[in-house]
Formats: structure tokens, sequence, C-alpha cells
């Protein structure tokens, strides 16, 4: 089971921030729930350039307020504040409500995991070999400052006759770990021969006990610094395994 829970769901109350802070009775919690996927859907669909991996809602009874991080806001403030100001106008016509909207930018995008796994994604879809984009993002992620980082690609990877996975990794991830910083980020590349599904864990180092991530300072590394283990096998923190072998990591 440790394979399939969602890291940042796992981590929800105890580190992670929920991305949605309100309250509501059984009987709107629904439409409410529904209209919050519409805000994040219609902002990411029209504004995909602007590169956003987090949207986070609030509600009080007479507003909505939607952040928005993003490693380009000049893409959603637009000339003069044009952008923003028809972007307010649509959101108001889905929520029924005033809509305030809070831009935060993003200074170190390869450090947010959607992002990274949508810069694969793109370079698939450009017909990049998939080896040399998974190692590409790796490199850049490794040194804007990630203590490990993994990558899964799924799909009919070069066109091949059958679907397959192709996982690599560099340094810690440790998935388990509830009081680790892990982003994940999905993206899916759309090919000429099929959906290409991209995943990516970035491990940022660890929480405080009784602290929760701020977002609007995760540019800064959180927690106790750590240098990076490099190599994957069991007992292979550094390469090898106890019986003098190739760590998993290597094969």
């Amino acid at each position: 089971m440790g394979q399939k829970v969602h890291p940042t769901g796992y981590r929800v109350g105890t580190i992670e921030p929920w991305s949605s802070r309100w309250y509501s009775g059984k009987k709107d919690f629904g439409k409410l729930l529904l209209q919050d996927k519409n805000i994040r859907d219609y902002v990411r669909k029209e504004f995909g350039s602007a590169g956003i991996p987090r949207i986070e809602i609030e509600r009080t009874g007479e507003a909505v307020n939607v952040i928005i991080y993003s490693a380009r806001p000049g893409v959603l403030v637009g000339r003069k504040g044009v952008r923003v100001e028809a972007l307010k106008k649509e959101l108001q016509d889905v929520t029924g409500k005033t809509v305030h909207l809070t831009l935060h930018e993003i200074k170190r995008p390869e450090l947010e995991a959607r992002l990274v796994a949508e810069v694969i994604a793109e370079a698939l879809q450009k017909r990049m070999a998939f080896r040399r984009a998974i190692k590409r993002a790796i490199q850049t992620t490794v040194q804007a400052g990630a203590l490990g980082v993994k990558v899964e690609v799924s799909g009919r990877l070069g066109g091949a006759e059958m679907a397959r996975t192709t996982k690599e990794r560099h340094g810690r991830v440790p998935l388990s770990t509830l009081q680790a910083h892990i982003d994940y980020g999905l993206a899916l590349a759309r090919t000429t021969y099929g959906i290409i599904g991209c995943k990516v864990w970035i491990y940022k180092g660890e929480i405080e006990r009784g602290k929760k991530i701020d977002y609007r300072q995760t540019q800064s590394m959180s927690g106790r610094t750590e240098r990076p283990r490099f190599g994957g096998g069991r007992g292979g923190g550094r390469g090898g395994d106890n019986r003098g072998g190739r760590g998993r990591g290597e094969r």
C-alpha cells in the first residue's frame, strides 16, 4: 500500500496544509467542492503557460479568496493588469460571489514537482528521447538544491507497440516518513502515439515536528539540511550492497 498512497494526502494535517480552506454543511458541500475543481481547471486551462503548481482557495460568507502560485506571474497579470481583471470576472461568474485574487511568485520552479513533470511532458511532446528528458530534469532539480528526486514515466515510450514504465532516482526520497517534505506532481504528455504519464517526487528536507509547510516560503529549504545520498539499493546508500555487488539503483 505504501506505493499507492498520494504523498500529499498522506501528510495532510501533519505537515501539509489543506489546499481548500472552508466549512460547509451537507447541503452545499458537494456543490462547493465541484466549484473548487472548476476554478482550478479553468485557471490551469487558460493560463497553463504561467507555470502554476498550486492553487489554494479560502471562503468566507461573502467572498472567495483564490491564492495562485506561479513561476511566471506576469503571464497572469498581463499588460496593465488586464488579464488578471478578466480572470477575476470569469471566476465571479463561476462562483456567483466576490472573488479576491492573490498571486505569489515561485522563484525556483526547478523545485516544484508539478512544473518539473510538465517540463518532461513538454519535452516528450517535442519528440525528445525519454531517457534524455528524464536525466536533464533530474540534473536541473538536483542543481537547484533538492535532496532527492524520483521520476516515473509510463506509456508507449518512444512509440513502442507495448506500454511500459521506466523510473529514475537520484538521492533519497523517503515516502514513508511523515515529517519529510515530499513534493509530488503529475503531468500528461499527449503524443501522436498516445498519452504518456509523467510523475515526479522531490524531497526538500524535513519539517520540524508540530510545524506545517508555508508555501509562501517554499523556496527556502525547510527544516534541517541533509547531504544527499546517492545510489538506491537495499543497503546501497553509497551505490553498493553488503555483499560488494552493485546497488539496485545502478542496474
